[in-house]
């Protein structure tokens, strides 16, 4: 190669590196931008998590809802309420309705912020519909739950003294990527259990605190259908969970997953599930990995695990 092609090389291939990376962070911008709003609460945006806070303030804020559609998606799209007051750190759940008016099934997708726009890092969702692929049949109508809570470190922002209300808005758009969209028909009070849906709420929202074959924070909920309540050996359960005389069923299970106190009083179980249908997922997985559980219990022909790590619910 002779000098001049040589240096010529040196000089394109850096143009060419720097085209590439830049192609790259074009591709990728909207997903960083999401998790860089998501960290920090750029433009009011919220936080996500995945376990309500066991701490409720006596300050309270009112929430507003707002709802917005793209023009040209035929959905009537709006809050089932206008607007709640919660305490900070209360866990709270409440319901956007969405309806096809078109005689075509058609994919949507949600975005949403908050304002003041400041307020946007101490708001939290514990779960709602936004960011993915979301399908209503022609004419369907359904009920979309959104669980969140303010974060009682708002009341210690100083910058936000003088605020009192936080409005939570959404919009639809029709989706550019319909291929892989969930069906919103989930929500339907007629929907079958998912387990497997309920495996990952399980993962996301349990698994800190519970794992299938082992004590941790709370016992372990392997085979937990069908066994009396505070009845792991080795485990230290509260002394209302040690006195109680049921045994959890599917119904036993959603009660307290809906309301550990209503279902026990005097438990120290801080974490409730609004929502009804993430409870029926919840419930339809525990209960196949209970089975499961037994049946392997009963091939291998020995009693039930029984972890040792004390602990207190």
């Amino acid at each position: 190669m002779e000098a001049g092609q040589r240096k010529n090389l040196q000089i394109i291939a850096p143009c060419v590196a720097v085209i590439a990376v830049m192609l790259g962070l074009v591709a990728y911008s909207p997903k960083l931008y999401r998790l860089f709003c998501g960290a920090t609460g750029l433009g009011g945006t919220t936080q996500r998590a995945y376990l309500d806070l066991d701490v409720i303030s006596k300050r309270t804020v009112t929430v507003q809802f707002d709802s917005n559609v793209e023009p040209g998606l035929p959905w009537r799209f709006e809050p089932e309420q206008r607007a709640v007051i919660v305490h900070l750190g209360e866990q709270k759940l409440v319901f956007f309705t969405a309806e096809n008016t078109s005689d075509q099934a058609i994919v949507g997708h949600a975005t949403f912020n908050v304002t003041p726009l400041q307020t946007g890092i101490y708001f939290t969702k514990i779960q709602c519909f936004c960011f993915t692929e979301e399908r209503l049949e022609p004419h369907q109508k359904v009920e979309m739950p959104v669980v969140f809570f303010v974060d009682p470190a708002f009341a210690k922002d100083s910058d936000l003294r003088s605020i009192d209300t936080i409005t939570l808005a959404y919009t639809f758009f029709r989706s550019a990527s319909p291929a892989n969209a969930q069906d919103l028909s989930r929500f339907l009070p007629n929907a079958p259990s998912d387990p497997a849906h309920g495996q990952k709420l399980f993962s996301e929202r349990c698994s800190t605190c519970h794992a299938l074959d082992a004590n941790k924070f709370g016992p372990m909920l392997g085979g937990v259908i069908g066994r009396k309540v505070g009845s792991i050996p080795g485990y230290r359960y509260s002394p209302a969970l040690r006195s109680a005389s049921f045994t959890w069923s599917a119904d036993t299970l959603n009660r307290w997953l809906a309301d550990p106190q209503k279902l026990v009083p005097g438990t120290k179980m801080p974490i409730r599930v609004l929502e009804a249908t993430s409870r029926k997922d919840l419930v339809a997985y525990l209960t196949q990995e209970s089975q499961q559980y037994e049946s392997q219990q009963h091939r291998d022909g020995v009693k039930p695990s029984q972890p040792t790590d004390p602990n207190t619910d």
